[in-house]
């Protein structure tokens, strides 16, 4: 019988990211860049790549959490457009990138990836966000 891995999350979106707390399947970390509002959904399930991998009704809650992030942000930060990406190019670990965009934005209308570093939160703007996204938080738990 072969034993599930358990969960723990990637070093790099470790490094790369802020904790939010936690939702009903996944981690919830803020993107340590300033310049997009940027948070990613991490189904807490060890030894996932991707989405087909999680049981149907892991799939359909990550689903579900998904879109009720995707619509909290962008009431909350009034985007033009809101991009969900699942890459996993440089991070296996299954991840959904969540980030609002706007036209005219640094990477407008290309993928934010690599257009220039990020820019980091410092401790006071950390906080902020945190403040500004905790009632959109409180919807997946």
């Amino acid at each position: 019988m072969s034993q599930v891995p358990e969960f723990q999350l990637h070093q790099r979106l470790a490094a790369d990211t802020i904790g939010l707390g936690f939702s009903q399947l996944c981690v919830i970390r803020l993107m340590n860049d300033r310049t997009w509002p940027w948070l990613l959904l991490v189904p807490a399930v060890g030894g996932i790549r991707e989405i087909f991998e999680l049981s149907d009704s892991q799939q359909q809650r990550l689903m579900h959490e998904s879109s009720t992030l995707s619509r909290g942000m962008m009431e909350l930060f009034s985007g033009d457009k809101m991009n969900v990406a699942a890459l996993g190019n440089m991070v296996p670990q299954l991840h959904l990138h969540h980030i609002v965009r706007f036209e005219g934005d640094p990477a407008w209308p290309g993928p934010v990836w690599g257009v220039r570093p990020p820019v980091p939160y410092n401790d006071e703007e950390s906080e902020v966000v945190r403040e500004q996204l905790a009632p959109v938080l409180a919807r997946l738990r």
